[in-house]
């Protein structure tokens, strides 16, 4: 079979390691001759696969003790109701920057829970900058950032220092750089895009900001509640951490998030390099703030793009295709994207510019 260079943007691709090894466990888990689909969650067997994914996170992070780490259903959306509802109090408010759809489903969500202010965003030119140079409030319960915005190409490049506790959604460029996770009060990310299939969500929380809403909790959306339970508080989707686990092994085993960055700083370098030279495409995104995982390009003749998409997929590329709110296309460069893999689609744009210039 001719090799897919997939550069969907979620869910994103796995390594072919972490697919062969999880493969394997759906028909015969930890020497076990049962299938990891099969077992009991709270066999000795699985409790050790959370522990451990639980424990990558922190490793790779390089956080003690004073953060938890939770496995959650629900995907990135349902942080987006459970960070306010385990944050806001009743009588204070909560601060957020919108910098796009992720973030604005967000905000949605937190102004059900409790009283939400923008504080900046990048609404007037359709997200396609970071907002820089706001004031953040001394007194907000909270602020509320998204790292990479998915659909608009667009990351921060360094993060509001502030005195309040910062909330981030790293969803789509979770462990592709390094970050001072201690800057954090919480982090959560789908897994979908660098650390594992689609179906969980991971957490993690400083336990201190926690207890401080005088709200009586529903324990299905209570933090404390699924700390206590080391993530099985109800049957947590054990596949989705398998295969998270086995992807936090491979990055670890590879040399961590400083191997990792350089690679993605490498393939981003090779893909707005080229998107800068060619004469036929034009990139969306502020190049100050340009994301390293999600590429988001048009070509200057519209009109052409029938002609350009029949000529990457002959060449085996896929998942190129833009959001409806952008249009064009987005190239999806997630960790366990080869740079090999970039330079097809780097060649393509070339062999394009020398048909249709």
């Amino acid at each position: 079979m001719s090799k897919v260079h997939n550069f969907s943007a979620g869910p994103g691709i796995l390594p072919i390691d972490v697919l062969k090894q999880a493969s394997e466990a759906c028909l015969n888990f930890d020497n076990m001759n049962l299938s990891l689909l099969e077992i009991s969650h709270r066999s000795k067997n699985y409790v050790a696969v959370m522990d451990e994914a639980r424990a990558l996170i922190k490793e790779l992070f390089e956080v003690g003790d004073e953060y938890e780490v939770m496995y959650l259903g629900g995907g990135a959306s349902t942080q987006f109701a459970m960070v306010p509802y385990n944050l806001l109090t009743e009588t204070g408010y909560a601060a957020y920057v919108n910098t796009g759809v992720w973030s604005s489903k967000a905000i949605k969500e937190a102004k059900i829970i409790g009283n939400t202010k923008v504080i900046a965003s990048s609404e007037d030119k359709k997200f396609n900058y970071i907002p820089k140079g706001y004031e953040v409030p001394n007194d907000a319960d909270y602020l509320h950032i998204t790292s990479n915005n998915t659909i608009y190409g667009t990351q921060m490049k360094s993060f509001p220092k502030c005195s309040v506790p910062l909330v981030c959604d790293m969803s789509s460029d979770l462990f592709s750089r390094k970050v001072n996770a201690k800057d954090f009060a919480l982090i959560y990310a789908g897994a979908q895009k660098n650390i594992g299939p689609a179906g969980s969500t991971m957490v993690m929380v400083k336990k201190d900001i926690l207890g401080k809403t005088g709200r009586k909790m529903l324990s299905m959306l209570d933090y404390q509640v699924h700390i206590k339970g080391e993530s099985m508080y109800n049957t947590p989707p054990v596949f989705p951490v398998y295969v998270t686990m086995l992807t936090l092994r491979w990055l670890k085993q590879h040399g961590g998030i400083s191997w990792i960055e350089e690679i993605n700083q490498k393939k981003a370098d090779l893909l707005y390099g080229e998107i800068d030279r060619n004469s036929m495409f034009y990139g969306t995104a502020a190049k100050e703030d340009r994301s390293f995982m999600n590429v988001c390009f048009l070509l200057h003749k519209p009109e052409l793009e029938p002609e350009f998409d029949k000529f990457w997929n002959s060449l085996g590329i896929s998942g190129i295709r833009g959001h409806r709110d952008v249009g064009g296309y987005r190239a999806s460069i997630y960790n366990a994207m080869p740079i090999e893999s970039v330079q097809v689609l780097v060649d393509a744009m070339k062999e394009f510019e020398k048909k249709f210039a």
